[in-house]
């Protein structure tokens, strides 16, 4: 047998060398691996014994020629192709282990040049790999350094059978597809939001226990992203607690969502996606609380989130009500202490907060395909236009904003009710707009009386508006464009409610 053996992460490459070379295999390489062999004893050829040729171009071309291809995609039950070896005095190549340079590691440094770029996108590797992928069943291809172990186990035995030789083909197929994805990235303009063709290249993260419902199969995938990336529960560390679920992962999701979108102190306590909890507060023990009065028996068993540090205060606070799991940027030392003392807690760290509008794209699937879409946004210099006759005071205004930037993150139909940037009530995931409203002024009881409300989207009549006046709602924000606008303005003036309309909706389906 004979292997070539050029790989970027070296990770277990001496011991699987040294396997392969105790099994008779003649190793070939070049570059670093070869003198990462050398070094360590293991006998090792340079692949310029196999081309007769030099590297060139500083090292851009080493493999791309017809002794190292002839030799990797040559069939072996073809006897044209391997008399065509012979006449060439080409030797056939039964094993390729390639990895590929760390482009994406390269271009997330913020300094990096296209020029350091572009040297960093493999060629010949790809090429490689392609090309024993494609010959599977007569070479073995190993992108992956956690199939060395089990690949030498194989060999030991005398046999790796077809079913194997395939799925490592099909690993290594969506290794270098992984690889030309994060390529294309890079050099997609940045305008292009939509390009005519698109992939997404996906790493997994964990098998999950089952998926949204006991019956159905789960993982959890982080996307490979070019550059930074954006913080995100993908990029959050577990500290403690019970394994993560489908639904938790989704939940924790919304509440990081949510609490994120403030810029002041914020507690988010989600429910089945939706907060049930919302506040903010400079004293963010006071935000916790007044999140949990928001829907204190819809908060049981939920997701806590917050956009800053917790410290002891909040912890103490958040340890005498039973959740599910919660998420922070960072932890104080007391409160971590504090919080992992519930061992089923699931506790994550997210060490930063994404700030600003989002750039990455929301997808979403559909039968045969997806949806994309850019991320929704609320904008810090959000223009409000007054309506009505009553303009609203500067805390009602205050607290409008703080529904308004709220209410993105509850299932449309929306309505939230706030007062003192804490939410009240809310009505998600209605077919009616006036059912939202009485469900959300239901949620808030007695409370409700000199709240504001924020509507996802328009009213496309005036009796929201009217059930709303009813419950004592004292201002309403609203994106306004329904063709009975009029009328809705027209009950609110009735009832002395300040009215602004934003001319953009939040509808989140």
């Amino acid at each position: 047998m004979r292997a070539i053996l050029s790989v970027w992460d070296k990770t277990g490459l001496v011991e699987f060398a040294r396997g392969l070379n105790e099994l008779g295999v003649e190793i070939f390489s070049t570059g670093g691996t070869k003198s990462a062999l050398e070094k360590a004893g293991v006998p090792v050829r340079s692949v310029g014994e196999l081309t007769n040729f030099p590297e060139i171009l500083d090292g851009r071309v080493k493999t791309l020629h017809p002794a190292v291809h002839g030799g990797i995609l040559a069939r072996r039950d073809l006897e044209s192709h391997m008399a065509q070896l012979v006449k060439q005095g080409i030797q056939p190549i039964d094993l390729v282990a390639v990895n590929l340079y760390p482009f994406v590691q390269t271009v997330a440094r913020e300094e990096v040049s296209l020029e350091e770029a572009l040297e960093n996108i493999d060629i010949g590797g790809p090429t490689m790999i392609r090309a024993a992928a494609k010959n599977f069943a007569h070479v073995l291809v190993v992108v992956d350094p956690a199939d060395y172990a089990p690949i030498l186990e194989k060999l030991r035995s005398g046999k790796v059978d077809i079913p194997e030789r395939m799925k490592l083909a099909q690993k290594a197929f969506q290794h270098v597809a992984t690889y030309d994805t994060a390529i294309s990235s890079y050099l997609r303009p940045k305008d292009e939001i939509f390009p005519q063709e698109m992939t997404i290249a996906l790493r997994k993260l964990q098998d999950l226990t089952y998926g949204e419902n006991p019956h159905q199969e789960a993982a959890f995938y982080k996307e490979e992203v070019i550059g930074k990336g954006e913080p995100g529960i993908a990029g959050a560390t577990q500290i403690s607690g019970k394994a993560l679920s489908f639904n938790n992962i989704l939940d924790i999701d919304g509440a990081l969502r949510a609490a994120c979108d403030f810029s002041a102190p914020t507690i988010a306590i989600i429910k089945h996606t939706n907060p049930c909890g919302l506040a903010s507060h400079e004293d963010l023990a006071e935000a916790y609380r007044r999140a949990l009065a928001g829907d204190p028996v819809s908060a049981f068993g939920g997701i806590v989130a917050s956009n800053v540090t917790i410290d002891l205060a909040t912890a103490e606070e958040i340890s005498k009500t039973h959740f599910d799991g919660i998420i922070a940027p960072e932890y104080e030392e007391g409160a971590l202490s504090l919080l992992t003392r519930k061992r089923d807690l699931r506790i994550l760290e997210l060490g930063a907060v994404a700030k600003g509008k989002s750039a990455a794209l929301e997808f979403r699937r559909v039968s045969g395909g997806f949806l994309a879409s850019t991320a929704d946004f609320t904008a810090e210099d959000l223009h409000l236009r007054p309506v009505t006759e009553r303009q609203p005071t500067p805390e009602e205004t205050r607290d409008l904003l703080f529904a308004w930037r709220a209410v993105k993150h509850v299932k449309s139909n929306a309505i939230v009710l706030a007062k003192d940037r804490a939410l009240l009530g809310m009505g998600a995931g209605q077919p009616s707009r006036v059912d939202s409203v009485a469900i959300a002024l239901k949620k808030a009881g007695d409370r409700a009386p000199g709240s504001v409300l924020a509507s996802d989207a328009f009213f496309p009549f005036p009796d929201g508006v009217a059930l709303a006046a009813k419950g004592g709602i004292t201002a309403i924000i609203q994106p306004g464009g329904s063709v009975r606008d009029e009328d809705a303005i027209r009950v609110a003036n009735e009832h002395n409610i300040a009215m602004v309309f934003t001319g953009m909706r939040h509808f989140k389906h």
